[in-house]
């Protein structure tokens, strides 16, 4: 059970013998997160239970059929609920949020069944993934949305699509959902795109993004997290490696702050022993930010806590107990300067 390069669907088309992650796309050098218990070295610990997909998605544009793998995910079959997908991010999307249909994946149901994610039909039962059915179950005093992992503002337009399957999503919080998680997906999708550029300018960076369960579920079936947490990892202009991450409780009004990549994984040790997302040359303390000055030049600014938190000072220090002291219903939609699109997320 293996992904292999997802540059073609040839090279993605099945699970070999062994239980190693081989994706050189989606995870940094080849490199998967290790997760004790479950994802250990890239292998996988429980076999029958969690199912490493990498996600094909065949989309029909015009007279062009592009059918490729976009990301990758590692999936729980009894929480029904994925534990994190792995992305790219190579620049925002040009195109608005397309008017795609949840879908599934068949392979979860039956290992010869197409490896193509797809709208369930009602001939297909299924049992080891959520549906959609389960989404319209309504829960006393808990308002859910369809919650991406992979964000489709984060993907390119051919791919936005694909991030529509249901094993890239989890039952989350609305006021959560579209409130503080919102704001800081749209506040490091804006510091990638200044600060993770390689050659040519050309913006890359590893992202991976995570639930961790809880006790609670939706419709008896479908498990509602804890907590999401999503971690970066690039190299800037002057060739250096930055990282960051953030997460927040699955609750409405949760203050959700950029941090630093080893800041998170302290915290997911609390879940799982030994948690490390990136390799090694991730940086787990500061991150280094790449500026401008007046005459073009680059210039580095060193930044603790993430993406538009700087090191020391009173001023940012106030800022920073400003933003937590606001209400989550302050933050419910992003500002329109913010100049990212808020609203991928399903609204039931």
């Amino acid at each position: 059970m293996s992904f292999l390069s997802p540059s073609s669907a040839s090279e993605c088309a099945g699970w070999r013998s062994s239980v190693m992650f081989h994706s050189q796309s989606f995870f940094l050098k080849g490199t998967t997160p290790n997760l004790p218990g479950i994802l250990v070295d890239g292998k996988v610990q429980d076999q029958n239970r969690y199912k490493p997909i990498c996600q094909l998605f065949k989309y029909k544009k015009k007279t062009e059929v592009k059918n490729i793998y976009r990301f990758a995910t590692l999936y729980d079959t009894t929480n029904r609920i994925p534990v994190f997908s792995a992305y790219n991010f190579t620049g925002p999307p040009t195109d608005r949020r397309p008017n795609q249909r949840w879908m599934i994946e068949p392979q979860l149901e039956d290992k010869h069944y197409t490896r193509d994610m797809m709208v369930a039909g009602r001939r297909l039962r299924v049992e080891h993934q959520a549906t959609n059915a389960d989404y319209k179950v309504k829960i006393k005093g808990m308002h859910l949305d369809r919650g991406h992992l992979f964000p489709c503002s984060y993907a390119d337009d051919d791919t936005m699509r694909s991030t529509f399957t249901l094993t890239n999503a989890v039952p989350q919080e609305r006021g959560f959902n579209r409130g503080r998680w919102s704001k800081i997906e749209c506040k490091v999708r804006e510091y990638l795109v200044k600060n993770c550029k390689e050659a040519e300018d050309q913006i890359k960076a590893y992202v991976v993004t995570g639930a961790v369960p809880s006790n609670n579920k939706l419709n008896k079936r479908v498990n509602i997290p804890d907590l999401l947490w999503t971690a970066y990892c690039c190299k800037n202009k002057l060739g250096q490696w930055v990282a960051g991450a953030y997460w927040g409780k699955n609750v409405k009004g949760e203050t959700v702050n950029s941090n630093t990549l080893g800041e998170l994984e302290k915290e997911l040790t609390n879940f799982y022993k030994d948690f490390k997302v990136f390799p090694y040359y991730c940086p787990r303390k500061a991150i280094q930010s790449v500026e401008q000055d007046e005459t073009g030049r680059n210039r580095e600014r060193v930044l603790e806590g993430g993406a538009g938190q700087k090191r020391s000072g009173k001023g940012s220090r106030e800022r920073s107990m400003k933003m937590a002291r606001r209400t989550g219903d302050e933050l419910k939609e992003c500002d329109e300067e913010d100049g990212c699109d808020c609203d991928c997320d399903e609204k039931l």
